[in-house]
This record gives C-alpha cells, structure tokens and sequence, in this order.
C-alpha cells in the first residue's frame, strides 16, 4: 500500500503518560501522530519528554498510561524487536553500536548471513556496501565503528534501521554534530525517503532547521503536549515562545577580547594510524589568555585525535604540548587536569563526560572530592557536598528531581549541562570544549555560550571544537580550519570570515600555504 492509499496516520499515541519510579512526571496525557510520507518534527526544552515519548513509540520505555495505534489498530510495544517488526526505527542521540565490531557486523547483527554453519563476512559486507550506495550515505564496510567519528557513526546507525526495513524513522537531535555540507546531504535524503512514503520524526532543538525540512510540528513542555502545527504557517518566534513560555533571542553581547600571554602551545604534534595515513601531521598552533580558538572541519579530519592528545586521552607520537609553561607531553589524564589546571568537555557525553551509574551529585563533584572542602582522611562531608551540588543545579538550570537522582535518568541535554557545569564552576587556565551545543535546545545553548564568554573575560584560555559553524562564528575570537590532520586556513580576525569560506577549506577546495599561516599567527 502506498503512503497516498492510506486513510489513517501511520501512528497514533493517544494519552500517553509516563510517570518514573522516582515520581518525575516525563510525559502526560501527550497526543500525538504522524503519517506516512511526511518529516515531523518534535520540539522542546531540555527535559520536556521528547525523548522519552520516542523511547515508547520505539519500545525502550514503557507507556504507563494511554494507547499507541499503528495503521489505525491498537499495539503494545514492549521492546525495540517489536517496534522494528512494525518497521519502526530510531537513530538514538547516542549512538547504539557495538564499538568493537566492523560496520557491516553492526549492520547484521542478529541477523548475519551464514554461509553452512559460519557467518558470511563478504555477504555482509556486500549488503552494507549496497544499502550504503542506495541511499547516498557512503561508510567503509570493513571500518572499526571505534574508529569512525560521531558523524559517521550517526550514519551508520541510520543505514542500519533503514536495513532493518525502516519505513518510520525516529532521527534524535540528526545534525547535532554535522557540517552544514552535511547537513544538506541529510536532508536531501530524508527529502528522498519522504517522497518514496518513508515516515520521519525529527527531534531538534535547531528552529531553522525545522522550518526548512519539516511538514508538522508537535511541541512539548514540561511533558505535555502544546500543540500540532503546519510548519509553514508558524513563525520561529512563535516556536520559542511555545517552548520555553518565551522568545529567546540568541544575540549575546560579546565584548573585544583582549588577549595576554600564551597559555596552549601546541608544536609540530602528530599522531597516526595504520597504512601510513597521518590523524595529526605537524599541527603547530597557541591559545592564549583571555582568548577563544575556535576550530573547524568536517568529522573525522583529526579534531577529536588533536583535543585528546592535548588533554591525554591519547599520547602524541611526536610534538610538545605545554600548559601553562608546563610540558604535559608525558602527563596523564589526572595531571593534565591538576597540575595544568585543565578543563575538558567531551563530545561524548556518556563515554568520556559522566558516570552514568553515578548520582548527578557525585558526577557533579567528581572532580574535587579530594578536596580538603569535601572530605578529610577520606571522609566525605556530606553537607558541603551536598550544598555545592545543589548550588550547581540551580546555577547551571539542570533540570532534575533531586541531586540524588542517577544522572543516566537525565535527557541528553541535562547531562550535558552536569558536564558544563563540573568543568566550568572551577577555576581553570585552559578550558577545552568539543561540541558544547551538541544535543541541547536554545535556551541551553545561549546559557553555555554566556558562561564561556564569561571565562574568557575573566582571563582563561578557550579552545572549541563545534561542528556547527554558526556556533564557532559566533564563539571565536580566532579560528583554525582542519583538513586531513592539518591545519589548512588560520583566521586571526573573525570579523569578513563567512560559513560558506569556511566551507571551502573545510573540504579541501582552498588551502592556506604554511608561509601564510605563519603570517597570520600573533607569534
């Protein structure tokens, strides 16, 4: 049956609540459908259901109250088999790959080809190589998902439902780390899936991106559902306000910067992997006091390989790092922290970011329970501890039920906000952020973006690695561009810089020659 021949939504949710255990109402009485051959989207703040109604319709949480119907008939979903046999599929916010395992074996698994008795590694590489070609969205079959970066790994991840034989597609925050040339490449296959009757639910915080690509909206707030909306016929203003009870406007005063002595002093760092083939070749680059260094590039051109040699989570192979005057070139991750004072924010929130069996208090104050503040002879002193991590909740707005509360219970924007807010409440020399907007609404974005202008003014050394150009524009005081581990363009002044220049290097079609790097340097 065609998406035109269909009289009834593809899925209807009909009084869909969702209470936890610890009382945190994450949905209530929330309505809500969709039908085949349209893109909706779904919208609101950090912690306003969005995710959790999703997890229900895919069958990770469980309705406690309400009816979920598929093609006009009542369903229970009881598990992600179940919603997949409906030929549901959802591309989680993070990721659900097997890191150790090829892209084709993710791709199979739990339903390998065999050849006798013995998987059929060729046949699944094959397949992955097929639908890959397919739908436009190319991956290296026999690549290690633990060395693919996040951009990649999404596309893997969407590649796979679409395996599965996906015809509706729950996209959770889809563009959080990609290029605005990838981006574009998205969108014009969700365009692509739209015309042939493929369902997409697209869970944003980006405004624009919505209005762009997306036919109905269904906004939530504080788990309840604000209403269904024609995207053409509401403004951006509007959506805001509907969101957060207000407009907010993203013009944040940001003063000159007026930077003192070098902090970061990066030199002639490489780093390496098999075949030959250079992550990191001779990146040479500083950061100064009271200065933000932006960096951009497309995903998987050696930005994450750089910001982990420099806080070490990796060893350089070559090169010198110094903070502070201090060669941390052999420190490891505690002394780079301590000794350098350093900050560092993570991309990967739950991997490298949080505990996640941990309490938010505890993730909150991880990083100084050493302190003579917080306990003595290995004694906690419960009061402060708790009192600071409340003070911390209430500045960096997490939106919680209690500081006691597992911080893997959070939306994926609140356990941002937990990362933030341990790294950004204590004073630090050199602050590194890797994708600090990555997964969070407006509201939150603009928090974090005040707070790290902040910081800049109060004296400390910056470095941001965004994906999102619009936001490294609006961050960076100066901006290098990566291309293939190197540094192909250094912008010493923000001020004539365009998205779509970036873009030029960012892809290789323009290089600066060392000699002009050199030139533009302030060193």
């Amino acid at each position: 049956m065609s998406a035109a021949e269909h009289t009834v939504p593809a899925i209807e949710m009909k009084g869909i609540t969702k209470i936890y255990s610890n009382g945190v109402v994450a949905n209530k009485d929330v309505d809500f459908s969709v039908n085949y051959g349209e893109i909706h989207a779904v919208m609101g703040e950090n912690g306003a259901g969005k995710s959790t109604l999703m997890k229900m319709l895919f069958g990770i949480e469980k309705v406690d109250k309400g009816q979920i119907f598929f093609e006009g008939k009542p369903v229970t979903i009881n598990s992600p088999a179940e919603a997949i046999a409906l030929k549901i599929g959802m591309v989680h916010q993070e990721f659900m790959l097997v890191p150790s395992l090829t892209v084709a074996e993710n791709m199979v698994l739990r339903e390998e080809p065999r050849k006798g008795i013995f998987i059929d590694r060729n046949k699944a590489v094959e397949e992955t190589r097929k639908i890959s070609e397919a739908f436009h969205l190319p991956v290296d079959p026999r690549a290690r998902v633990a060395d693919l970066p996040v951009g990649i790994k999404q596309r893997v991840e969407i590649l796979k439902a679409l395996y599965r034989g996906a015809k509706i597609l729950i996209l959770d925050e889809p563009t959080a780390v990609l290029t605005p040339q990838e981006t574009e490449e998205l969108f014009r296959q969700l365009l692509i899936l739209k015309e042939h009757g493929h369902t997409v639910i697209f869970i944003s915080h980006k405004i624009r991106e919505i209005k762009q690509i997306c036919d109905r909206i269904t906004i939530l707030k504080n788990g309840r559902s604000m209403g269904v909306y024609q995207v053409k016929d509401i403004s951006e203003a509007d959506i805001s306000r509907l969101m957060v009870g207000h407009e907010v406007k993203m013009n944040l005063e940001k003063k000159e910067a007026h930077p003192g002595n070098t902090v970061l002093k990066v030199e002639h760092v490489h780093y390496g992997y098999g075949e030959g083939k250079l992550k990191l070749n001779d990146v040479t680059f500083s950061v100064r006091k009271g200065e933000i260094v932006g960096i951009a590039g497309v995903e998987g051109n050696g930005q994450r390989e750089l910001l982990e040699c420099l806080t070490g989570l990796r060893k350089a192979q070559r090169g010198r790092v110094t903070i502070s005057g201090k060669d941390v070139s052999g420190m490891n991750i505690y002394e780079i922290r301590e000794k350098a004072k350093t900050a560092y924010i993570p991309q990967d929130r739950l991997l490298f970011g949080v505990a996640a069996g941990a309490s938010i208090e505890e993730n909150l104050l991880a990083n100084r329970m050493n302190y003579r503040e917080f306990s003595h002879w290995g004694v906690l002193k419960e009061k402060n501890f708790v009192k600071t991590a409340k003070e911390l909740i209430r500045e960096f707005t997490i939106k919680c039920d209690s500081e006691k509360q597992l911080v893997s219970m959070l939306s994926g924007g609140n356990i941002q906000k937990v990362v933030v807010a341990r790294e950004l409440s204590m004073p630090r020399d050199l602050i590194i952020i890797d994708q600090p907007s990555r997964g969070i609404d407006v509201g939150a974005t603009k928090f974090i973006h005040e707070k790290i202008f902040e910081l800049r003014d109060a004296g400390a050394a910056i470095l941001v690695n965004s994906a999102d150009l619009a936001e490294i524009l609006e961050l960076s005081d100066s901006l290098i561009v990566m291309y293939e581990g190197e540094i192909a363009a250094f912008f010493p002044d923000m001020k004539d810089v365009t998205e779509e220049q970036l873009g030029e290097y960012m892809l290789g079609i323009k290089k600066q020659t060392q000699e002009e790097i050199r030139e533009a340097y302030h060193e």
